[in-house]
């Protein structure tokens, strides 16, 4: 049995420096494990080690850096980077898998922009179980191996247990890597950069056009993906868009309870730019962003440039269609597509939002051939047209109530409700009377807010 160990790589620390500064963690002084994805680790055949882990030793052939990128954040164009994040180098796995081990939380940078460059255990126990729920949905996420307590207090509102979150994702080039390369670099860093990109996501890619095709359809699939179980990313900036593909950076996301596509979480979201019903249109804008920096690529002659562009861009909102509608007809049991699905989709939605309806509870009792009085009607000519039953719904997903009572329970030491919440939703497809608790709405309806978590 080969035993694991780490194999690390560092072909980011190739791209030219204006994309990174040489940055070791900064050590803390009492390193604790909270939690260790042990079924992760596997998969990946890495080690545990706690002093890697707590960013207090870097294993041979590292290169750690602090990655830097810009982005618009709510339409507004700022330089960015990984304020407290420190890339210790990418894993490379005995099947040849590359992935990247970043540490959230391991102390200041040159782009921390005056903060303190850490994190807060709440908040980073809280993307260790949403990343890890979204992957068990089958959405495509970056992942979380681990968190561990610092031993430090760090200052918020009000004091809290400081703690490092160890993040593993296919990269962190994001929408916004590019963007600082376009704004403070030159064409070559662009080239440079894309080059890169397409090596390392997309090799079958033999153009930039198609580079920019196949970025957007990835994207055009997450956030159906997204749509179809009811979550809201909350900050959807273009430097938290990344260019593989995945979900990164859960600090003010959630689940929608009941159904109402203006639910906006975010706590800095004031105007709903990045509510539920938006995410498709804030994808096709983050997007176009992107195409800006490809521009000099695409062709030597600027409109032409343009006009590929623009055809890409627009196809996006076919693409989003498209998935949606096919991930809608199988939550619905439609096995053969039909003209006036859509009509039917959004009927149950109308309804959905008139009698205040639980969203996933909706779509689990339509599976399990439970429904109210309130779509009965509707149901009769879901069943009179499709007599197949759903097979796509999941029965749990991580409610933002049950989240909130682990991550309490767990600041005051008590890690078994946090561990009960994950191990039920390793498995959130699965129709079990243990589900019960997990499925159930909270009490009472609330403006349940989140936070950027920093």
């Amino acid at each position: 049995m080969q035993s694991q160990k780490w194999n690390f790589d560092n072909s980011y620390a190739k791209l030219p420096n204006i994309f990174f500064t040489e940055q070791n963690p900064v050590p803390i002084p009492a390193p604790k494990l909270i939690i260790f994805n042990h079924p992760l680790a596997k998969s990946l055949n890495v080690p545990y080690e706690l002093q890697t882990l707590a960013g207090n030793a870097t294993p041979p052939n590292t290169q750690p850096i602090a990655q830097a990128y810009a982005g618009h954040q709510f339409g507004h164009f700022t330089k960015l980077g990984d304020g407290r994040a420190i890339l210790i180098g990418e894993h490379v796995t005995p099947t040849g898998k590359r992935v990247d081990i970043q540490l959230k939380g391991s102390g200041k940078t040159p782009y921390s922009r005056g903060g303190d460059g850490r994190a807060a255990l709440g908040p980073m126990l809280r993307e260790y179980i949403i990343s890890e729920a979204m992957f068990s949905l089958g959405v495509p996420t970056t992942r979380s191996l681990a968190v561990v307590a610092t031993g430090e207090i760090v200052q918020r509102e009000r004091k809290l247990q400081g703690a490092i979150l160890t993040r593993v994702a296919n990269s962190h080039i994001r929408v916004g890597t590019f963007e600082y390369a376009a704004n403070y670099g030159t064409v070559n860093d662009v080239r440079a950069l894309a080059n890169y990109t397409m090596a390392r996501h997309f090799p079958k890619a033999e153009t930039y056009v198609e580079f920019l095709k196949e970025v957007i359809k990835r994207q055009a699939l997450l956030i159906a993906k997204w749509q179809l179980i009811g979550f809201i990313h909350g900050v959807m900036n273009t430097d938290n868009m990344a260019i593989s593909g995945e979900t990164i950076d859960y600090g003010p996301c959630a689940f929608m309870d009941t159904y109402n596509p203006d639910t906006v979480f975010s706590s800095i979201d004031e105007y709903g730019r990045y509510a539920y019903k938006n995410q498709p249109k804030m994808a096709a804008w983050n997007l176009a962003r992107f195409a800006e920096t490809l521009l000099p690529l695409l062709h030597d002659n600027k409109n032409k440039a343009t006009e590929l562009a623009q055809t890409e861009v627009t196809n996006f909102t076919n693409l989003y269609k498209n998935n949606w509608l096919a991930g809608m007809r199988a939550k619905l049991g439609l096995t053969q597509e039909s003209q006036d699905d859509e009509r039917l989709i959004k009927d149950l939605l109308q309804i959905m939002q008139r009698t205040n309806a639980d969203y996933t509870n909706t779509f689990r009792n339509l599976t399990l051939g439970r429904t109210d009085t309130s779509l009965h009607q509707w149901n009769e000519r879901l069943q009179a047209k499709r007599p197949a039953k759903p097979t796509h719904n999941p029965t749990i997903i991580p409610r933002n109530h049950q989240i909130e009572k682990a991550l309490s329970a767990a600041e005051q030491g008590d890690l078994t409700v946090a561990e009960n919440l994950l191990r039920v939703l390793e498995k959130p497809y699965d129709y079990s009377s243990e589900h019960t608790e997990y499925s159930t709405p909270p009490a009472r309806s609330c403006a349940y807010k989140t936070f950027c978590g920093t």
